[in-house]
């Protein structure tokens, strides 16, 4: 069965302009995507041309200025490109959450006037970035940093991938240590990694750095097996004395934690139109199958039971697309955000573990096979529970926030 299928929810909460853009994208993924669904499930990579599409539709680089080559939209415009995408894959709108939401946001807030024309342009252009923070013994408990770096003296006759002599042909920084859990890892040319600088100040030491593949000591290490969203690379990155210059410094020595916690509050929303669209292409693949399969004479829609989760699972979805714009929005407006963040990705990723769920039963046998698209909808929303702050790291920001 494919895994294309109508769309259903009213998007009468947005402008004539956000509708077009939200029925562009959706368009895109349910004639581009969709056909290459199962596919990239199975190879466990993307299709062939489709990360290149994405950037010729303007997708990744949704927020960077025209000027470099971005589309010059909002915070807003991204997370529903991220939303209308997961409708149809939630694995190809990860690449494009992380583009935008995480990397490209953090440039734009923290970088420098030189690193915004250089790096912000190849974000735009062609060049994928991953934001790398997690390892092996830091992942709720994210600042327990133990990849390193150290301040060197650099030769002026280094060679162009340790150092671009043009750029800063006299310092850097010597960075060692494992990265675990990265996201676009393997596609991607730009890392944004945090390292600590100086453990005896704890997370005050840490610091960010922009990584470029090619460097010498630093690799892409193995790709992780997932139960869901297969077609996403996570890998472990490796740096092994990685020497980069003074000029690929994020911020400032000793920010990266700052810089770390405000682009996850960012990232959150992204995460939260992640299921959020997740949910809603399931509910409209179980829509259309309840109006399809007949049961005792009749088709299983008529059935008052399949009608009541249908519609349990539409007003959870409402809830869910209420609460994430709002969050957007609110970032939009300049307005404190953290608190509604959070909510909406706890709420938002029930949500869709819920529908998927639901979404398997009303498909029933067919359902629990590959055949149909119920099951990988129900593999794919496992992670937004897991990924960029469990559930219980939300409700740690919650309770914080209303107390």
């Amino acid at each position: 069965m494919s895994h294309k299928c109508d769309f259903h929810f009213p998007l009468t909460t947005l402008s004539e302009e956000e509708q077009l853009f939200f029925a562009t994208v959706r368009k895109f993924a349910q004639e581009t995507i969709a056909p290459a669904v199962r596919t990239m499930d199975d190879e466990q990579r993307f299709a062939p041309g489709l990360v290149n599409k994405l950037f010729e539709l303007g997708l990744m680089g949704i927020e960077i200025p025209e000027s470099l080559g971005g589309a010059g939209g909002s915070f807003f415009d991204a997370v529903l490109a991220v939303e209308a995408i997961a409708t149809v894959d939630p694995a190809v709108a990860v690449l494009v959450d992380v583009q935008n939401t995480l990397v490209a946001n953090a440039l734009q807030r923290w970088a420098r006037e030189e690193q915004k024309a250089e790096w912000l342009s190849k974000l735009a252009r062609g060049t994928v970035g991953a934001y790398a923070l997690s390892e092996a013994g830091s992942g709720s408990d994210a600042f327990a940093l133990t990849t390193s770096a150290e301040k060197v003296n650099l030769p002026h006759h280094q060679p162009r991938e340790i150092l671009p002599v043009d750029r800063h042909p006299c310092g850097g920084y010597r960075l060692n240590g494992r990265k675990l859990w990265i996201s676009n890892a393997r596609e991607a040319e730009l890392f944004l990694v945090f390292a600590t600088l100086d453990p005896a100040v704890g997370y005050r030491g840490i610091t960010a750095f922009l990584v470029e593949k090619g460097m010498a000591g630093f690799s892409v290490g193995r790709k992780e097996d997932k139960m869901g969203i297969r077609a996403s690379s996570t890998c472990e990155l490796l740096f092994d004395n990685c020497v980069i210059p003074a000029a690929n410094l994020l911020g400032e020595e000793g920010k990266g934690y700052k810089i770390a916690i405000e682009t996850l509050n960012e990232g959150r929303i992204g995460i939260g139109a992640q299921m959020l669209g997740l949910a809603e292409g399931a509910w409209a693949h179980a829509a259309k199958y309840a109006k399809e399969r007949r049961q005792f004479g009749k088709p299983i829609a008529e059935f008052q039971a399949v009608q009541f989760a249908l519609a349990g699972m539409a007003t959870e979805i409402e809830s869910a697309k209420l609460m994430v714009y709002n969050a957007a929005r609110l970032k939009d407006a300049g307005q404190s955000y953290v608190r509604e963040a959070a909510m909406c990705k706890l709420f938002a990723s029930n949500v869709a573990e819920r529908v998927a769920s639901n979404c398997v039963e009303i498909f029933g046998g067919n359902g629990f096979v590959r055949d149909y698209p119920a099951e990988k909808y129900y593999r794919d929303a496992k992670i937004g529970k897991i990924y960029e702050g469990s559930s219980n790291m939300q409700l740690m920001t919650i309770a914080k926030q209303v107390l």
